[in-house]
């Protein structure tokens, strides 16, 4: 297949000196005789490949390569083939598989750069991904990291987030559900404070997950949705019933919590992030009081794990090699809920639609499963698009809400409703591959409107798994 000729001119990538790299390559899906050859061959050499001991259909070979980007191919048993499991690209000598060597082995790249500008949010790296890694992460290095992490944000404060300019929006509770609706959608936000005027302070949060309640509860009283019935529904009302209710449409007697979780300027931002974390919510209210007994609330700012990971990115941003579980790729370390294997025993299961699954299966997804978003895939399970708790909001566009059956509307059909919504911001639904490093994902997770990436199969874009905000936090802080 492969004649000879010059390099391909990708094995060394302008790398030059003695700086060799020991790389494991693996091929486990058997045959007789195995063999490898690549780039940094010339396409030339058939390096054998050696069964592991105790799994004679694994071969595998150690080969020293240079820094840079190299591609590579199996021969088994006289038949050339590529990993599906591995990056590949199809290039002049057909499909092959790719791998990037660093210049420093086991180090991340000093830099948390942001995302590529125009760059497609359904693109992954599939270059830029070593073949296997070669170490793991010991409880060591796990625990330095985690310290180093947890003494970072117990230096800084919350006030730190707060921009110098800027406006927070609230809701006073006796308005309209319906009129609350709107506000959300035509401002781009999925959550907003709650003031209570007879109380003279803030109460709670209205967000995406109550009005899935909402919808799903009018939707089981009648056969549409009307503008007359939200009309009806002040906030204070909803309110004061969503834990009956939550208790009837969760079928787990969950309680909801009736306090404002919320956080002073002066907490500390591991302090912010924990609380974010026990209750469950996206975001945490920053206030600030002059009185000692609370009262005359200013609300200053909502604090989100966003805004603390971007912290964390950039203060590390120039000594990455401190953190050693930066290095580690996702797919190596608990992070995330992955697709369970078949016969692994006590697997969760990834909930998952396919496009034509209607938008009442979708909200019933959402609140039984406790998640915030579903990946929405086609036959194979390869990525199609997400749908998340935030999406409702986008019900409020054209009154859409009054003209639906929640049983009769398709997932699709309900993206298409919001693919014009400010908040979506381009950022609904971001990818990363199971191979990328804890610091590649980190600095995904930073950018502004990005809470999730959904971890796919190089080329094929099956869903392998997904890893939030929340996952990478529970990571970082051991919780």
């Amino acid at each position: 297949m492969f004649g000879s000729g010059p390099d391909t001119g990708h094995g060394n990538s302008g790398v030059s000196g003695p700086l060799l790299i020991p790389m494991r390559f693996v091929w486990p899906y058997g045959g007789r005789r195995v063999f490898l050859s690549g780039s940094f061959t010339r396409w030339l050499e058939h390096i054998p490949m050696s069964p592991m001991e105790g799994c004679p259909t694994v071969f595998q070979v150690i080969c020293s390569l240079s820094p840079g980007y190299h591609q590579f191919k199996f021969f088994v048993d006289g038949e050339w083939r590529h990993d599906e499991h591995q990056p590949f690209v199809n290039d002049n000598y057909g499909i092959v598989n790719t791998i990037f060597i660093a210049r420093e082995p086991n180090l991340v790249a000093p830099s948390f750069s942001t995302e590529t500008p125009g760059r497609s949010n359904m693109d992954v790296d599939d270059a830029f991904v070593s073949s296997e890694p070669v170490t793991t992460v010991s409880d060591a290095d796990l625990e330095v990291s985690r310290n180093r992490v947890s003494a970072f944000l117990s230096r800084h404060t919350a006030y730190e987030l707060l921009a110098e300019s800027g406006k927070v929006i609230a809701l006073d509770v006796n308005i309209a559900v319906k009129q609350a609706f709107h506000i959300l959608y035509e401002q781009g936000i999925p959550v907003a404070p709650l003031w209570d005027s007879c109380k003279g302070q803030f109460v709670g949060v209205l967000s995406a997950l109550d009005f899935i309640l909402i919808l799903r509860e009018l939707g089981n009283h009648g056969s549409n949705l009307t503008e007359e019935e939200l009309e009806t529904h002040t906030i204070s009302a909803w309110k004061e019933g969503k834990m009956y209710l939550g208790r009837q449409i969760d079928g787990n007697a969950r309680s909801y919590p009736r306090c404002l979780v919320q956080a002073g300027p002066y907490d500390s931002l591991k302090d912010v992030a924990l609380k974010i974390l026990k209750s469950k919510v996206a975001t945490v209210p920053i206030m600030h009081s002059t009185s000692r007994d609370g009262s005359f609330q200013q609300l200053l700012h909502l604090a989100t794990l966003s805004e603390i990971l971007k912290c964390i990115c950039r203060h590390f941003k120039h000594s990455a090699s401190s953190l050693p579980i930066l290095q580690q790729p996702i797919c190596s370390i608990p992070l995330g809920t992955w697709v369970p294997n078949i016969g692994e025993p006590n697997g969760r299961p990834l909930a998952m639609l396919r496009p034509n699954a209607t938008l009442g299966a979708a909200l019933s997804l959402l609140i039984q499963a406790e998640v915030s978003s579903i990946p929405i895939v086609d036959e194979n399970d390869s990525l199609l698009d997400i749908y998340s708790r935030s999406e409702i909001t986008a019900l409020a566009k054209d009154k859409a809400y009054a003209q639906i059956h929640l049983d009769e509307m398709s997932v699709h059909q309900a993206l298409q409703l919001g693919q014009d919504a400010n908040f979506f911001n381009g950022q609904r639904c971001q990818m990363c591959l199971g191979s990328d490093t804890l610091h590649k994902v980190m600095e995904r997770l930073a950018n502004p409107g990005v809470r999730r990436l959904v971890i796919v199969e190089a080329g094929t874009k099956r869903v392998e798994g997904i890893v939030s905000l929340s996952d990478v936090f529970r990571f970082l802080l051991g919780v």
